[in-house]
């Protein structure tokens, strides 16, 4: 019993489990002497002597936070594959108990750790929606915030509705009208924060024809995905916002890229300078290329200051 829990425990157990799977303190300590054990907090031991690894740090965390501890934040997120592993370790206790400070770890409090638990995944960890909700509210700016809503849709982790469903679930929610606003732009297809502005700044603001989102294009072996694509007229629009690609990268892009050329249709790409900076400029050189492509429509300035000519 004792040997198995050690085993989905990632080799590390409590002080009060070991006692209830027949060990007795005087056994521990001796295993602690030998080093055949390791404290790794108090009460808490990996029954294997070197290095911890990741996963059985985390059950040491949890266990030294104690009944009811998940997983939250940016280490839920890593554990769903959204972020890569990073300390502090982030564990959220229910409001009820008081858990001292733990080295290397960051403590969160709340009411509903049962309802915010993911029912299944092991370490407890929160559900993804919740973990995602958690993260917008630690955010530095609305720009992250809303670049956590993305990513979780854009890598099929979960859905827009089921993450209102959870922003609408909390009391007291930071910036609540622009994240559900942003939401929408997601469940769109917006699978970050730079194609949302030119969803919002280029597209919408300028009345360029509305376009689909994330197309999904056959190939041998995979399938390609267009960021933006007018398909009345066979215009494709990339918007990239990483700086330096790995040359696997960029060769795929090219690749895509130059099967939609082969294909007739013209593709179009613009970086987080253009977008961010020049979104009536990239209007305009759209509604060009649109134009060239049968559009009979015309852009509309987007305000005093446009730079639509």
């Amino acid at each position: 019993m004792l040997e198995e829990l050690c085993e989905r425990q990632c080799g590390v157990v409590a002080r009060a489990q070991a006692l209830r799977g027949g060990m007795t303190l005087s056994a521990i300590r001796a295993r602690l002497r030998s080093g055949q054990w390791q404290r790794v907090y108090d009460g808490v031991f990996a029954v294997f002597s070197g290095p911890l690894p990741r996963q059985a740090r985390l059950w040491a965390v949890l266990l030294r936070a104690g009944p009811g501890a998940v997983l939250s934040h940016q280490t839920a997120a890593e554990l769903a594959g959204l972020a890569v592993a990073q300390d502090p370790v982030h564990v959220t206790v229910p409001a009820s108990r008081r858990v001292k400070r733990i080295p290397g770890v960051s403590l969160h409090m709340s009411r509903l750790t049962d309802a915010l638990r993911h029912p299944t995944r092991v370490p407890p960890q929160t559900r993804v929606e919740e973990t995602v909700v958690d993260l917008t509210q630690s955010a530095r700016d609305l720009d992250e915030a809303i670049g956590w809503l993305a990513r979780a849709c854009g890598q099929r982790r979960t859905t827009a509705s089921r993450l209102l469903e959870a922003l609408n679930a909390r009391s007291r929610v930071r910036w609540r009208g622009e994240l559900a606003m942003a939401l929408r732009d997601v469940a769109e297809g917006c699978h970050s924060v730079l194609e949302m502005r030119y969803l919002r700044r280029v597209e919408r603001a300028h009345g360029l024809p509305r376009s689909i989102r994330q197309r999904v294009r056959r190939r041998a072996g995979g399938r390609w995905y267009d960021d933006v694509y007018y398909a009345d007229h066979q215009v494709a629009v990339e918007v990239d916002g990483r700086a330096a690609h790995p040359d696997e990268h960029r060769w795929r892009d090219m690749e895509r890229d130059n099967a939609g050329v082969a294909a007739g249709e013209s593709v179009l790409r613009y970086g987080p300078a253009d977008v961010t900076d020049r979104p009536c400029r990239v209007a305009a050189q759209v509604a060009t290329v649109l134009a060239l492509h049968g559009w009979t429509g015309s852009p509309r300035r987007c305000g005093p200051g446009c730079e639509l000519t």
